[in-house]
């Protein structure tokens, strides 16, 4: 059976106490409220890693998670983050390819493909995301657009490797846009995704990978998004800075 999965990227936002009091408060709702088959993914800024770590210590079913990670072990790459110092925070998944990095600090789906393969490598699970802008849309090409960024940065991963990933589709076009994506257009790129992934693993491997819905998400509206027979959850943004937000998203299963 497919993870249940919310994660919340907080994105750069939250100083480092305002981070411990935010994840506090999610492991204590969360601790309460939560049912155990839902897991949640914390992401917050990298300086608050550590601390929230702490926090999170043994909750059942919480998670830490990166925003971001270089795709080299170690070495002369200032101002970066290794997965080794990912895993000595005890961070369980790093997000990758988020549009942001895509559009502002240009990572190619090859580079990405090296970040999936040095994520893996540490026993990370990565939170590949993909997705397509307003133009796309509008010119009806999105299913291949999706299906080409998966095939170019995880399409070169064995069957073992492939269920290790969790994949994120952003509807880029429907983010601060004022256009909103429907549960029913979440539902059917989800459909398509899984079936690309069948054509390459078979439909046995592609209905063990969880498929995350990263559009506009909230406790209004995640129970009908998640209601989608191909979305296991979702990526969340502005909504996860919110405790009690954040946690009604993952209750909506």
């Amino acid at each position: 059976m497919r993870s249940k999965i919310v994660a919340g990227n907080w994105k750069m936002n939250k100083n480092l106490v305002e981070a411990k009091a935010l994840a506090s408060e999610i492991v204590n709702i969360a601790r309460d409220e939560l049912k155990d088959d839902v897991k949640l993914v914390v992401c917050p800024p990298f300086i608050s890693l550590s601390a929230v770590s702490s926090i999170l210590g043994d909750t059942q079913n919480v998670f830490l998670g990166a925003q971001n990670c270089n795709d080299n072990k170690a070495g002369a790459y200032t101002g970066e983050i290794s997965v080794d110092m990912l895993t000595s925070v005890c961070a369980s998944f790093v997000i990758i390819g988020h549009s942001e990095r895509r559009e502002y600090f240009g990572e190619t789906d090859d580079f990405l493909a090296k970040k999936v393969d040095t994520v893996l490598a540490a026993s990370i699970t990565p939170i590949f995301c993909c997705g397509e802008p307003l133009e796309i849309r509008e010119a009806e090409t999105q299913y291949k657009y999706v299906t080409d960024q998966i095939t170019a940065s995880l399409f070169h991963l064995n069957e073992e490797q492939i269920k290790k990933i969790v994949i994120a589709y952003e509807p880029i076009w429907a983010i601060g846009t004022g256009k909103t994506a429907s549960a029913e257009q979440a539902q059917q790129m989800h459909a398509e995704i899984r079936k690309h992934l069948a054509s390459k693993y078979g439909e046995s491997v592609a209905s063990e990978i969880s498929i995350l819905y990263g559009g506009s998400c909230k406790a209004s509206n995640a129970k009908e998004i998640f209601s989608g027979e191909d979305v296991d959850g979702g990526l969340i943004g502005g909504a996860s800075l919110v405790a009690r937000e954040f946690v009604d998203i993952a209750k909506s299963f």
